[in-house]
């Protein structure tokens, strides 16, 4: 019928219209009618996931995969912990070894290093893909690797970028760093990026870990400053409340000066793009000192960083910028 109705409209077409739609509805009427498109393949079921620790991460991590509609089996030291998330539809397994034989994926969010020792001393890992989100150090993690492959595991490192209340919260935009065995993370990225994003860092396995502490060590430098900061106007008519907007855009303006850092140590010219040198701000420090002393508080937490950048103008290296510290810290 629809061939009919081309070919009908390309004769009565009148003579002042474009020759080439009446060729194409020509066209139309002997083409084959379209087929209807193929319906659209289902939608993987969610992979199950078992669970190793229920502290306030790993409830979280557990709710957010719950909510994703993922079969979840939960096992924690204190089982009295593990009942809200029963009554939410999470397996509770009795033991480390029942928990782990549930499922091929298993994610350990457990105190620290010695605690992942202790709770899988004796279970069978064979065949598991063994994801380890405890807070570690890097060599624990390139440890802990090893070990899972002596036992027939794969293994994954994460570091989880963010606190409890922001897991599953999209604006949130919490993210977890992961790295080694690229084929686990290849396997698994979908389910694991549901409590948060996920950011490959490498196949070496002490890599997430190396990332969560060197951003978590900036965080408590700054932090650091942020409580001198407070501190200076403690006995003083300035409302913690007044300072803390001028203080947070302070900082965000400050932050340009990670990517120069970054430009200076990989081209190895401290002196490029310097803004203020090194002897002009070491000149500067005895101001910070003496107000301070004035405030009536301690300045042990701007001490240890001023006196590194007296160590370095004393080895010539006043046009520089500040980045020679770096130098310093390496043993």
């Amino acid at each position: 019928m629809e061939q009919n109705v081309a070919r009908h409209l390309a004769s009565t077409l009148p003579n002042t219209l474009p020759n080439t739609l009446a060729s194409t509805l020509e066209r139309s009427a002997a083409a084959p009618a379209p087929h209807a498109s193929a319906a659209p393949a289902p939608a993987p079921a969610p992979a199950p996931v078992t669970l190793l620790g229920l502290g306030a991460m790993g409830t979280a991590l557990a709710r957010s995969w719950l909510a994703a509609g993922h079969p979840l089996t939960v096992w924690n030291r204190t089982p009295a912990r593990a009942e809200p998330l029963a009554a939410e539809g999470a397996a509770v397994a009795a033991t480390v070894a029942e928990a782990v034989g549930a499922g091929r994926l298993v994610v350990v969010c457990l105190l620290d290093d010695a605690s992942v020792e202790a709770a899988l001393e004796g279970v069978d890992l064979t065949g598991k893909d063994l994801v380890n989100v405890v807070t570690g150090t890097p060599g624990q993690a390139r440890a802990r690797a090893e070990w899972a492959r002596g036992r027939g595991a794969r293994y994954l490192d994460g570091g989880i970028m963010a606190v409890p209340p922001m897991i599953g919260v999209p604006a949130a935009g919490p993210y977890v760093f992961y790295s080694g065995s690229r084929e686990l993370f290849d396997e698994h990225r979908a389910t694991l990026a549901v409590p948060a994003g996920t950011t490959w860092v490498g196949t070496d396995p002490g890599f997430a870990a190396l990332y969560d502490v060197a951003l978590l060590s900036a965080m408590y430098g700054m932090f650091a400053g942020v409580a001198h900061a407070f501190a200076l106007i403690g006995k003083e008519s300035v409302a913690p409340a007044e300072l803390a907007p001028l203080l947070a855009s302070w900082i965000t303006a400050m932050s340009g000066s990670v990517a120069t850092t970054a430009a200076q140590l990989e081209s190895g010219d401290y002196t490029r793009g310097v803004v203020s040198n090194l002897a002009m701000q070491v000149a500067g420090t005895p101001t910070f000192l003496r107000t301070a002393e004035e405030q009536g508080i301690s300045a042990e937490l701007l001490s240890p960083y001023f006196a590194l950048m007296a160590r370095r103008l004393a080895e010539g290296a006043g046009e520089e910028d500040l980045t020679g510290v770096v130098d310093l810290l390496r043993r």
